[in-house]
């Protein structure tokens, strides 16, 4: 029986939260290595060190952020398309950004000014030993050009995240933007 109140799978098939039922359990070691990966990945994209965070990515890395919608009725929980997404993006093509923002690049011209806040952090072992599944809320504060007026997006990422010669390397990242109408100029950031 599946413990719904662990937003494991839901009983219409709609995908929230964690999926295993194996939890990592808050404050072990895997958890803490875990939650300070994730800690030091968002300071290496604050301080545009995209070198260091290329080096947190696995070469067959699934990069996606789908669509929401604003539903009514009985599909309300039905709100993320898959088909349709903001980017959908592997290994080779972050390469291609993440140098081309090293440059530049005209959306990034002058750099964005960021603050990524990761928290409610949970995470679970998947069927794959050395693979943990983990779920992470984010706050994104951008600051762009002298506008005092910063802009902010909040999300879910799912990630899975790969034990690799001792480091903990992204597999797999989706992130479920809260908003349905983005409140960013653009995207030119990482989530």
């Amino acid at each position: 029986m599946v413990n719904y109140a662990t937003a494991a799978v839901e009983k219409t098939g709609v995908m929230r939260g964690l999926v295993s039922t194996k939890r990592v359990p808050l404050g072990s070691e895997v958890y803490n290595r875990l939650l300070e990966t994730l800690y030091d990945e968002a300071a290496a994209l604050d301080e545009r060190r995209f070198d260091d965070w290329v080096a947190y990515l696995e070469k067959d890395l699934s990069y996606t952020a789908p669509l929401r919608l604003t539903r009514n009725g009985p599909n309300k929980d039905r709100d993320v398309v898959r088909t349709m997404k903001h980017f959908d993006e592997n290994y080779d093509s972050m390469l291609m950004r993440t140098g081309r923002l090293s440059k530049s690049a005209w959306a990034e011209d002058p750099p964005s000014r960021t603050r990524r806040f990761v928290t409610n952090v949970r995470a679970a072992e998947c069927d794959t030993p050395g693979e943990y599944e983990v779920v992470s809320y984010l706050y994104v504060e951008r600051s762009r050009f002298d506008n005092p007026d910063n802009e902010t997006i909040t999300a879910e990422r799912r990630d899975v995240w790969r034990l690799v010669d001792g480091a903990y390397k992204l597999a797999r990242r989706e992130i479920i933007v809260d908003q349905s109408t983005l409140g960013m100029s653009n995207f030119a950031i990482f989530l």
